[in-house]
């Protein structure tokens, strides 16, 4: 799905004139716009918003086309244009599911209301999908708190008690003599670990449903990025991996500086892991129209399109071994600061994560 900040209009007519005539009205009201004279070359092209669909095209029919398109993008929506307008056509355009059916020539405020008014049903269908992301995230939000509130007891507490006894146990190992301890001790450090990393899961999972409460004070977000990055250095080392930080003087924003460090924390932590030896993590931080952004990008494989639909959900993670909590985590404490999160498609084919908080007014 394209930016619908920019809405992208595919032009799909061999009558080469007519396209760039009409590419050049619909630039002119601000739409992106891209051309293909052919049905391979509009199946081919980038995503879009709307299509101008021609039904008479030298390699094949516009209605069946319309399908395809529809099928390929179903978050789209398509305009059929025709300069023989029949009873057949009209209903070959309703079956391939158009939003409207322009007979050629048409006006330029026919065109432009067509257009619009598809546009429109696009960012319309967009925002019910949303809304309906976050009442399913919100559900599971629900979920969440009501398993919190025994969790600490039925399992916290039994983890705490185990790792004592485990402790207790390893200083009596260390007493006999030194010929079979290593045998003894390498399968009790294997315990030892994997009862730490459920201890950190657990605490993961109640910072997430029961959050701190939120006291606002002024917070300079490059410092917080250069504690994270001095944090990251050795484990980024280990990795075979480079962490670096682009920052540009900002104004602070009214935020809570431990939540915010760990958000970019669990935002850099996901990029080392999600990029092989030999790549690269880049933090920016940078003040732009009254926001102050925050940009991790990574030189990984990124992310498929399922993944980012669902990336902020509780419980959905990509990783063997991941708790599905780490970035809704970053998503609660983003909104908490008036903020908000998005990924797109770095420059290096990774992911990059872009997070927009509103600069605190100087006093």
């Amino acid at each position: 799905m394209c930016n619908l900040a920019e809405p992208k209009v595919l032009i799909v007519d061999d009558n080469r004139a007519l396209a760039e005539n009409l590419g050049e009205i619909l630039e002119d009201s601000g739409y992106v716009v891209q051309l293909a004279a052919s049905c391979e070359a509009a199946l081919a092209s980038e995503a879009f918003t709307v299509a101008l669909v021609d039904v008479r095209l030298p390699d094949g029919d516009g209605a069946k086309l319309a399908t395809k398109l529809k099928e390929r993008w179903p978050q789209t929506e398509v305009i059929l244009l025709t300069g023989f307008a029949t009873l057949e056509s009209a209903m070959a355009a309703v079956r391939a599911g158009a939003w409207a059916y322009l007979i050629k020539p048409c006006s330029t405020d026919d065109l432009l209301l067509a257009v619009r008014q598809a546009v429109r049903q696009v960012i319309s269908q967009e925002e019910k999908r949303q809304l309906a992301r976050r009442a399913q995230v919100a559900e599971k939000l629900a979920a969440v708190g009501t398993l919190a509130a025994g969790l600490s007891h039925e399992i916290k507490n039994p983890l705490n008690a185990a790792s004592l006894q485990l402790t207790v146990l390893e200083r009596r190992l260390r007493r006999l003599p030194e010929k079979n301890l290593a045998s003894l001790l390498e399968p009790l450090a294997l315990v030892q670990q994997e009862i730490q990393r459920l201890s950190s899961v657990v605490e993961e999972f109640l910072a997430f449903a029961r959050p701190r409460d939120f006291i606002p004070m002024p917070v300079d977000l490059s410092n917080v990025v250069t504690t994270v990055a001095r944090l990251f250095a050795a484990q980024a080392e280990k990795a075979g991996l480079r962490v670096e930080t682009q920052l540009t003087p900002v104004r602070p924003i009214a935020g809570d500086a431990g939540l915010l460090q760990q958000a970019v924390m669990n935002l850099v932590l996901n990029a080392i892991q999600a990029t092989p030896a030999g790549g690269w993590v880049r933090i920016e931080v940078a003040e732009r129209a009254g926001d102050v952004v925050l940009m991790v990008e990574d030189s990984g494989s990124g992310l498929s399109p399922e993944a980012r639909a669902h990336l902020f959900e509780p419980f959905f993670t990509t990783k063997e071994l991941g708790s599905g909590l780490g970035l809704p985590q970053v998503h609660a404490v983003v909104e908490q600061h008036g903020g908000s999160i998005a990924v797109q498609d770095g420059h290096a084919g990774g992911a990059c994560f872009v997070v927009k908080l509103p600069a605190r007014a100087a006093a």
